[in-house]
């Protein structure tokens, strides 16, 4: 019985690890009418494979049979995911052809235990080559392997055929590119060329994947030493692996290194386009800002970021900190990537005063953070160390839909929790409204239509009445409704959405949690969108925190937008003037130079046709007769009261907020400025007009 068993062992092993002869095993040819028992989502697959180029596809080659998987049906607009079933690895390689778009947002991946065990693209080119995965050491696992197409825009698609476990290898080896580094010091500094080509990079701790990320690592010249903080792995070695070596290594492999201080350290915060009072990280890019907190004196700043590169992409939470709301101190990454087809999109955070969660393990309420992992869903982050450490929730994702950005606010007349979330029904777009006692189990009740992404919930007292409330609710351009909330439906007053800004560049608008009711403020950050920052090692800025307040107009209530008080801390020196008398031609401001003002002027229209400022060379104008405010081609209804307007204007190096109205206007717009010309003047068309205050106050850098 012995000798049996022990024989049939033998045989088993001997047909799981196969001789070099034995046969290909095809996992997919695409020569059906469908797609068999893989199974997909979203619309760009179609109902079957292709037979050629779709649309106004270029002339597809290379692939085998009369069919092969395109994900351009429908075009580079078209995105989705389709999996294989299960199979177990018995071969020594999977071969596939592969064509299409060079991204890690299009990719074939091969799935075990969960995780991406290797990842392949196109390399921008119709034709389809042959690509391999050595898969030898994964002899005997069940895996799966995933198509990937989640990109809109230029090459955002992948031309996939013949999927085959073979004991031969076609196409080139494609071994990675390894280094060993031992982490000695705080940070590896990367050496960045804005433009190279998007390399795949992981680095992997006793060879598990640790981070994974795509970055332009430099080929000659370097534009930029971007950096990641490395210190909890002290004392440890990594191994880097540089993917798609067939592209060869760049010279910034090499370079990486590992160092106490970030790589020219020395003129941070004093490049020539840095805001100095504005928001900006201090390498690589930002967007929505998310998660704004309070918590024991410490208000929390989370923002979208790449920390490898000036441009979008590497989702991550990044992370500052203020006890002011204006002079920011950055800190480690809160949250990071899982991979480069899992990122960690926008969200919210929240404090856990009654540990309703059940997360509490110290002195400190958790601080949890809720995201969009882009490859599972809505899910929580959580820290119990006032936000100096996040753990992942073992029970993720929460919510499993298709929309993203999770906003999460207490609904006090019931003791619940509210959680608003973009997303889809029957391919209308808008927010739908969850309830939870605990934080983890969500319950659907409403949706309401016509918002796209990123939403903002909250109740303002109108002119102050506390007994007197309203909710607002809008999407990330700020167009709101005010409404009625019971904690489980939003009724607006009118479906008519109003503007909270008039400027291009006015995005992601969200409002701080926890503030402390002795405080009593709503205080709001917002991304300014689109601005530029030539041959600067960051990219993208947030506004300066405004006070949010409900006014009653003939109209109905309305939002006003003034920026805080605590802006009075920046003030170096200030110039006032009172009952001047402006026309055509007038410059009585002569000898004012510089580029961080805080301009707020009282004019009496009088006569003029037109009146306003030109700050350095840049004209904010007034036109009387049609009423309305006139920036770098951004306007707005600004009404006169009693033939007079009131403006603030906040000047830093490439951007200006003005205000009026109380805070009723607001037009928020990036800017370029003429490096030599850095003077303030008065603007007067076509009749006379009086100043009847004007203060304009020169402010200090926030990052002194």
């Amino acid at each position: 019985m012995l000798l049996r068993t022990t024989i049939i062992t033998i045989l088993l092993c001997r047909m799981l690890f196969a001789a070099p002869n034995q046969h290909d095993i095809i996992l997919a040819d695409f020569e059906g009418d469908d797609f068999g028992d893989w199974t997909y989502t979203g619309d760009c697959f179609g109902s079957g494979p292709a037979h050629g180029p779709l649309g106004d596809q270029k002339n597809v080659a290379g692939f085998e049979g009369k069919g092969f998987l395109s994900t351009y049906h429908g075009g580079d607009t078209a995105e989705g995911i389709m999996t294989s079933p299960e199979f177990v690895i018995n071969r020594d390689y999977i071969n596939f052809l592969i064509g299409g778009g060079d991204t890690g947002e299009t990719s074939i991946e091969l799935l075990i235990d969960g995780g991406i065990a290797f990842s392949d693209t196109g390399r921008d080119e119709e034709t389809l080559r042959w690509r391999n995965w050595d898969l030898r050491q994964h002899r005997g696992k069940i895996a799966r392997i995933r198509i990937v197409d989640t990109k809109s825009g230029n090459w955002g698609h992948l031309n996939i055929d013949s999927i085959i476990l073979s004991q031969r290898r076609k196409g080139a080896k494609l071994a990675p590119i390894t280094r060993k580094m031992n982490i000695n010091a705080r940070y590896l500094n990367f050496p960045v060329r804005n433009g190279a080509r998007k390399r795949v990079l992981r680095i992997y701790l006793d060879g598990s994947s640790y981070r994974e990320f795509k970055i332009e690592l430099a080929d000659k010249k370097t534009d930029v030493w971007m950096f990641f903080d490395v210190s909890e792995l002290k004392g440890r070695q990594i191994e880097l692996r540089l993917l798609d070596s067939d592209m060869g290594e760049p010279a910034g492999f090499a370079e990486i290194y590992n160092n106490e201080r970030i790589a020219q350290h020395k003129t941070l915060y004093k490049e020539r386009l840095r805001p100095q009072f504005h928001f900006t990280t201090r390498r690589g890019w930002i967007n929505d800002e998310n998660g704004l907190v309070y918590y024991k004196g410490t208000y929390h700043l989370f923002y979208q970021h790449n920390p490898f590169g000036v441009e979008w992409g590497n989702m991550h939470w990044g992370h500052a900190i203020s006890d002011d709301l204006v002079r920011w101190k950055e800190q480690k990454i809160a949250l990071y990537q899982q991979s480069i087809r899992d990122m960690a999109f926008s969200g919210t955070a929240v404090i856990d005063k009654n540990n309703d969660s059940g997360f509490k393990t110290g002195p400190e309420d958790p601080m949890l953070l809720f995201f969009t992992s882009t490859g599972r869903g809505e899910c929580v982050s959580y820290s119990n160390d006032a936000g100096r450490t996040f753990t992942e929730y073992s029970g993720n994702p929460v919510i499993v839909h298709e929309g993203r950005d999770p906003k999460v606010v207490w609904y006090e007349p019931d003791k619940k929790w509210v959680l608003v979330v973009y997303d889809v029904r029957d391919g209308v777009r808008g927010f739908a409204f969850y309830d939870s006692k605990d934080l983890k189990n969500w319950r659907l009740t409403s949706w309401i239509g016509g918002f796209f992404e990123f939403p903002d919930l909250y109740e303002l007292p109108i002119d102050g009445n506390k007994a007197n409330k309203k909710w607002i609710i809008h999407g990330p351009d700020g167009r709101y409704l005010v409404g009625n909330f019971d904690g489980t439906v939003f009724a607006p007053d009118s479906n008519q959405k109003v503007p909270m800004d008039h400027g291009k560049n006015f995005y992601a608008a969200y409002t701080y949690s926890n503030i402390p009711p002795e405080d009593g403020r709503t205080i709001q950050l917002v991304w300014m969108r689109g601005g530029k920052y030539p041959e600067m090692p960051f990219n993208q800025q947030l506004t300066f925190p405004c006070e949010l307040s409900l006014k009653s107009t003939p109209a109905g209530p309305r939002l006003c937008r003034k920026p805080i008080a605590e802006l009075d801390s920046l003030v170096d020196t200030q110039h006032n003037w009172t009952d001047l008398e402006i026309q055509p031609g007038d410059q009585p401001l002569e000898g004012i130079t510089g580029d961080l003002f805080d301009i707020r002027a009282q004019i009496q229209l009088g006569k003029a046709e037109k009146v306003g400022f030109r700050i350095r060379g840049i004209d904010v104008i007034y036109n009387v007769p049609e009423k309305k405010l006139y920036c770098l081609g951004d306007q707005g209804p600004l009404i006169p009261v009693d033939g007079r307007i009131e403006l603030q204007i906040l000047v830093d190096r490439t951007s200006l907020e003005i205000f009026s109205g109380d805070g009723l206007f607001s037009l928020s717009t990036c800017m370029l400025p003429d490096d030599s010309n850095r003077m303030i003047e008065l603007l007067c068309a076509a009749g006379q007009a009086k100043l009847k205050t004007l203060s304009i106050r020169k402010l200090k850098s926030i990052w002194n």
